[in-house]
């Protein structure tokens, strides 16, 4: 720990002081100072010495010290203050551990030092602050319990995920034919397979013909960090696994609340073993989408009508799927927001609260509108979708197109639709078992979220859509209790899971 702790005051003293970042100690207030120092330092190198000169660039030099500091200071204050209450520790204890974190920016004095290709743009930034948060969760983990289970299992099945993908793309190779590359390093290219092409060239050029299918939020992210990183894979993978680490968080934090702290665990667990979950660190949009519509959840059972309605606009964004959090969200407002039969008035609160709804949809409509501009035509997202044989059709007719498929057809169509059928009907078969167990507005998310995709007239994909399908790790997690239950979900993920991310890696299709 730094010199100079002081741990005299009582734990039950969260309060801060303005002697708390002094009462810290000097080492982590210099370590903190250095910090800010050296932001405000590239802040002006980066923005004011290539435009002005002398006097003026002197001036700047003094202005952008003072903010760096002045910024990092009051950041490291207002964490250390909400991080003592969540972690019950004294503030003066936060600041002490928090200061580690900013440590990696001092890392960018490192510009001149390396090579000009390593730290060509903002790279060496993306590296310090990504320690830096790194740092914080590693800090976090320290003191509360959830954040630690969440980044133990995180930590160990993307660690796996990742070392069998790297073996079999260098052991067994790609399959036979032409295939993109989007990377010359073989060992990044395994993560650029089947869709994450269309998410990077609408990241790099924009949307062109089928890309269209695809929605915005997720390439615009990959090509926001990607300015940073200066590659646009490398984003797309710091992109992918960040959202899942804190969709895990929030599935925890939420089931946590719903059932047990046991369930909790469970369910994050199964989530990360699931057959597909190959897709929550490939360059997809699964595990973006799946915390944007956890965390949407999470702060509608909290009553947190508009954090929860804007986390549905961006879900809305991310995938047409997103739409459907608007039913959930009119359930849970009408369960929590009853009121006795003789008030029945109508409170301005509650209007105010309930046109919070109106910005879930507002994500689709505005895709839509940027469509209209673009083709001339709203729904281009759905007419597309011709080019992978999906149409608008009954439920039934995905299931029964699925069937027919498996009459006269390839071993490796075969194969192909069995899983898609076996995933669905898996899906289907958890609903009507559990629903029970769920609130309604699970339970309509759920069927909803299994309907959709079945009035496409095809299963494909299924097998990938049921990693967002959260309620159905909630069932499986409170049946999950039973040993037998338990040993039956590993014995049949882990497996699958080896299996689909070898097939992923040398370019077969998987889901």
């Amino acid at each position: 720990m730094f010199a100079g702790t002081d741990l005299s005051r009582p734990a039950q003293s969260r309060s801060l002081h303005r002697s708390d970042p002094l009462a810290a100690g000097w080492s982590p207030l210099a370590a903190v100072t250095l910090a800010g120092l050296t932001l405000g330092f590239f802040g002006w190198y980066a923005l004011i010495v290539p435009n002005h000169h002398g006097a003026l660039s002197q001036a700047g030099l003094i202005a952008g010290l003072a903010a760096g500091l002045v910024v990092v200071l009051a950041l490291w204050i207002a964490y250390a203050t909400y991080f003592s209450r969540r972690a019950g520790i004294t503030v003066v204890r936060a600041l002490q551990y928090d200061a580690l974190t900013w440590l990696p920016l001092l890392l960018l004095w490192l510009t001149f030092v390396l090579e000009p290709g390593l730290t060509h743009g903002a790279r060496l930034l993306l590296v310090a602050v990504s320690l830096a948060c790194l740092g914080k969760i590693l800090v976090a983990a320290r003191f509360n319990q959830t954040v630690r289970e969440v980044l133990v299992d995180f930590a160990a099945t993307r660690a796996a995920i990742i070392l069998i993908a790297e073996l079999a793309a260098v052991i067994i190779g790609q399959r036979a034919g032409t295939h993109v590359q989007e990377s010359s390093h073989a060992l990044l290219a395994v993560w650029g397979r089947w869709d994450a092409v269309h998410y990077l060239d609408v990241a790099t050029q924009g949307y062109e013909g089928t890309d269209m299918a695809f929605f915005p939020l997720y390439p615009l992210l990959i090509r926001v960090v990607g300015s940073l990183a200066g590659n646009h894979l490398v984003a797309g993978l710091l992109v992918s696994n960040a959202s899942f680490f804190f969709g895990l968080l929030y599935l925890y934090k939420l089931l946590e609340r719903e059932y047990d702290r046991a369930v909790a665990r469970r369910a994050i667990f199964y989530v990360s073993i699931f057959p597909t979950a190959i897709f929550f660190s490939a360059v997809y949009t699964e595990s973006l989408f799946f915390m944007l519509t956890v965390a949407s959840f999470y702060y509608m059972r909290r009553g947190s009508w508009w954090p929860a309605a804007v986390l549905g606009f961006f879900a809305a964004l991310t995938r047409v799927e997103g739409v459907l959090l608007i039913v959930p969200f009119l359930i849970e407002w009408a369960l929590q927001e009853r009121r006795p039969v003789r008030d029945r008035t109508p409170r301005p609160r509650d209007a105010f609260d309930l046109g919070a709804a109106a910005l879930i949809p507002l994500g689709l409509v505005v895709y839509m509108g940027y469509l209209w501009v673009l083709r001339a035509d709203p729904l281009y997202f759905s007419h597309v979708q011709i080019h992978w044989n999906r149409h608008l059709a009954p439920p039934w007719v995905s299931l029964t197109n699925a069937f027919v498929k498996l009459h006269g057809a390839t071993a490796q169509s075969v194969a192909h639709q069995s899983l898609e059928i076996s995933f669905t009907l898996l899906m289907i078969a958890v609903l009507l078992a559990g629903w029970h167990s769920l609130r309604p507005s699970y339970i309509a998310y759920m069927a909803l979220s299994i309907l959709v995709p079945m009035s496409t007239s095809n299963l494909m994909s299924m097998p990938r859509f049921a990693l967002v399908l959260f309620p159905m790790f909630a069932i499986l997690a409170r049946w999950g209790e039973r040993p037998w239950v338990n040993n039956v979900i590993l014995a049949f993920s882990l497996p699958l899971l080896g299996l689909f991310t070898v097939l992923f890696a040398d370019w077969y299709w998987v889901a």
